[in-house]
């Protein structure tokens, strides 16, 4: 029942990180350079709560540690690019910092799930 209830709680938390990015990318869409950024984040973001979402549904243990690792990979891709719209002075708000924050937060949370869930 509580891996139900983790389960449900991070899906709803990955859905919100992806659309919270998604959200703050429409404020860049008027900064050409930052365009191939914002398409790579766009993806990364949204396949986080896409792959969590696929690994709740997962038929094995196996299929739900390959869905996990794909979620842990963009994860760290999500927090790279957005550390690289500060590295670049494109910007640098509060929002950026908070999404950030949570890419790294989710990010740890699923390199644990991954760690504990290696098969054997």
């Amino acid at each position: 029942m509580e891996d139900n209830t983790f389960n449900e709680r991070f899906r709803s938390r990955t859905k919100k990180f992806a659309v919270d990015v998604f959200l703050y990318l429409g404020t860049l869409s008027g900064i050409k350079n930052a365009q191939p950024i914002v398409y790579q984040l766009t993806k990364s973001c949204t396949s986080v709560a896409a792959n969590w979402r696929a690994a709740c549904r997962a038929r094995s243990s196996n299929e739900f540690y390959s869905k996990v690792c794909i979620v842990v990979e963009e994860a760290d891709e999500s927090e790279f690019w957005l550390d690289f719209i500060c590295a670049t002075n494109i910007d640098n708000s509060p929002e950026r910092q908070r999404l950030e924050k949570e890419a790294h937060e989710i990010l740890l949370i699923t390199s644990t799930i991954k760690s504990r869930n290696t098969p054997k």
